[in-house]
């Protein structure tokens, strides 16, 4: 019994806290693309790109001299032009057309592609490190765990409830959700609907952004940083339904979950072959994934 409450204590809760900062972050990026596909029905292929612009200008702007506290808040921030510039002038031209999921997934993913390549002559293809802004270890309930980690989970937890209650509990909200169910009743309603496609396409890119910055204390900072963090924010996406918030958050926080305890078990390799596991029974059984789309939350 003692052994068994050592195990717990010592080794099963820090991995299932080190998933929760995990989880955290990921759903910090896949609400930004369940948003985006909920609403544009656009499967964004340069969010990974995004993520890793957030994370660089962070880098950039804190060798100015900015403060990292002041980072999170304005890297979002300056993110939100991007998106605004990107959605009008690239995503805006095709959407129309007559195939146009082929015409902005081929778009997007050729646009991550400039933008990796851009922050490789930029920056250049080496690994940064971003000092840790929270060092040491805080105890909770007799384990050590990470401060920062603590401080990402309550962050990335306060962001997540802050977007849903945004999206079903305000006006905004509400036109959000009525230009994704029906854009031309939302359009004769008064709702400005290309405004409504810019601004939900920009706060896509800004929670990238977000998740950019706070993950790059952890996780370094380098110009193909985005490719594998995209894969699991994309699997989190389709196992919650593709375009619900909700979905998202708990497949999040699930999937996460099963590749940290997973890796306990067996050999860590074979923890994100699980988790596409998971994605594909969901694809069988339930292809729409756990819950729906935004329009129809």
């Amino acid at each position: 019994m003692p052994d068994l409450i050592s195990y717990l204590q010592f080794v099963l809760a820090p991995q299932m806290l080190n998933g929760l900062a995990l989880g955290v972050s990921v759903i910090l990026v896949a609400l930004g693309l369940t948003i985006i596909f909920g609403l544009l029905d656009v499967i964004n292929m340069s969010h990974g790109e995004f993520y890793a612009v957030g994370a660089f200008g962070a880098l950039a702007l804190s060798a100015l001299g900015f403060n990292y506290w002041v980072l999170i808040a304005l890297v979002p921030i300056l993110m939100i032009p991007i998106g605004v510039l990107t959605e009008r002038f690239l995503i805006r031209r095709v959407y129309d057309g007559g195939d146009r999921h082929v015409s902005t997934l081929l778009l997007t993913f050729g646009l991550g592609m400039i933008a990796e390549d851009l922050l490789k002559i930029v920056f250049g293809p080496n690994t940064h490190r971003p000092e840790n802004p929270l060092p040491g270890a805080t105890e909770v309930l007799g384990v050590f765990i990470p401060t920062y980690r603590l401080f990402l989970i309550a962050i990335g937890a306060v962001v997540i409830v802050a977007v849903a209650l945004v999206v079903y509990r305000t006006r905004l909200g509400a036109m959000v959700r009525a230009a994704a169910f029906d854009r031309n009743m939302a359009a004769s309603l008064g709702v400005r609907v290309g405004w409504v496609y810019s601004g939900a396409f920009a706060f896509g890119v800004a929670l990238a952004g977000l998740a950019g910055v706070l993950l790059a204390p952890i996780y370094s900072v380098f110009p193909t940083m985005g490719h594998d963090f995209i894969l699991m924010a994309f699997t989190v996406v389709i196992v919650g339904g593709m375009g619900s918030i909700w979905g998202a958050v708990i497949a999040g926080v699930l999937l996460t979950q099963v590749q940290a305890i997973s890796s306990l078990v067996i050999s860590p390799v074979w923890a994100d072959p699980i988790v596409f596991g998971v994605m594909v029974l969901v694809l069988m059984f339930r292809p729409q994934g756990i819950f729906g789309r935004i329009g129809h939350a």
